[in-house]
């Protein structure tokens, strides 16, 4: 699925869904961006193939620069963005945004009415882009991460 370059953003990049094939470059950004909670090869391999969720990458040329996982469950009209990541080489560039709509989107498509995500309370960047995209902030949860660090909440109607 292509997107369409929304005002502000320098990338170039395509948004697709991910295969088999990005798992080594995705689990790549993974690693290189996350300092804690990082998910295992295995999960990213696993997510890449069930129905339960979706997962798309950002492509410029033939480099991955980015992914977002989004996940559903069954029966429920909130889809939860997992993860998002853009490698620290094209940070600003607007591979976020780009990877949020696309998440957005793989949400609507599954019916879902409300999207919900937490990020971490020292992520300033990504809060910038949650607010600038109009997502609410629900809430706090002090002691989220594996290293003791908060989240903040946010959700945003579909």
């Amino acid at each position: 699925m292509d997107i369409p370059v929304a005002r502000g953003i320098k990338a170039k990049a395509t948004i697709r869904k991910a295969r088999l094939a990005d798992l080594d470059r995705v689990e790549e950004i993974e690693w290189s961006v996350f300092n804690s909670d990082q998910l295992s090869r295995q999960s990213l391999r696993r997510y890449m193939q069930v129905t339960s969720t979706a997962m798309v990458v950002a492509q410029e040329g033939k480099t991955i620069t980015g992914y977002a996982l989004v996940g559903f469950r069954k029966g429920s009209n909130i889809g939860r963005l997992y993860s998002i990541a853009v490698d620290k080489a094209c940070a600003g560039r607007g591979v976020g945004r780009l990877l949020l709509d696309a998440s957005e989107r793989a949400a609507k498509k599954r019916k879902c009415t409300l999207f919900a995500l937490e990020v971490r309370a020292d992520n300033k960047r990504a809060i910038k882009l949650y607010k600038k995209n109009d997502y609410m902030l629900i809430g706090r949860e002090d002691d989220w991460y594996e290293d003791g660090g908060a989240a903040l909440k946010f959700e945003k109607a579909l």
